[in-house]
């Protein structure tokens, strides 16, 4: 059996040796190389409205590496967001969205640093938004969940080890076009917006994150949805 995936990572740069160690701190996973196995994905996430950018390619051999799939049923959709809000910096202005935080952190969060390789959504502006407005208590864990399986902004793959590093190997690059890649991705973003405001305005039952903290509620609970990514 092939182990070898292809991998693909937007840049403004050609990366030839990408860094174990370097990047920022505050990404979705934590530290980490985030790709992608779309070429076009990684071409919208390369440019600017200023400046074109590249696709770097690689190989990854994934035999023997320890991989966190967040997208798989063994998770559930607050597994993901638990992470999220454990790196990334979210705009924090209620006591909800404090102890939401916490609450988050402390039943459903994962040790990402466990693992070579983690696959899970990319937090783009939209599925920030998203996040957000959950913690905030604005929307249900049903209405976070039929968000991401939109499927619409991509899914990531972080390496996260120095192990995996060490089994990347660059196989060149393309140009992204920003006059093409860039409205691409701007319309991609869009639609995700429109389709938040929708969901703003639907009445809909379910559970809130003020509901999950009063009820104790924990990752077996059947309510809480399961495989995000369809």
């Amino acid at each position: 059996m092939d182990n070898k995936i292809i991998l693909y990572h937007g840049s403004e740069k050609i990366i030839e040796n990408p860094i174990f160690g370097a990047g920022k701190k505050n990404n979705d996973f934590g530290l980490g190389f985030y790709c992608t196995e779309s070429n076009d994905l990684a071409k919208e996430w390369a440019v600017s409205s200023l400046n074109d950018g590249y696709s770097n390619k690689y190989t990854l051999d994934t035999e023997y590496l320890k991989i966190l799939n967040l997208n798989s049923s063994d998770y559930t959709i607050l597994n993901w967001i638990a992470i999220l809000v454990e790196h990334r910096l979210f705009s924090i202005k209620t006591p909800v969205a404090r102890r939401a935080k916490q609450y988050l952190i402390d039943y459903f969060s994962i040790n990402v640093n466990a693992y070579d390789l983690i696959i899970g959504y990319r937090a783009d502006d939209s599925y920030f938004d998203y996040a957000e407005s959950f913690l905030n208590n604005t929307i249900s864990v049903e209405q976070l969940a039929q968000a991401m399986r939109l499927g619409k902004l991509g899914e990531q793959i972080a390496i996260k080890s120095q192990f995996a590093f060490s089994n990347l190997k660059f196989e060149g690059y393309e140009v992204a076009d920003k006059n093409q890649y860039y409205d691409l991705r701007k319309v991609r973003n869009d639609e995700a917006n429109q389709y938040y405001l929708k969901m703003l305005d639907q009445e809909m039952d379910g559970l809130f994150i003020q509901d999950i903290i009063r009820g104790g509620i924990t990752n077996d609970d059947p309510r809480i949805p399961r495989n995000i990514c369809k």
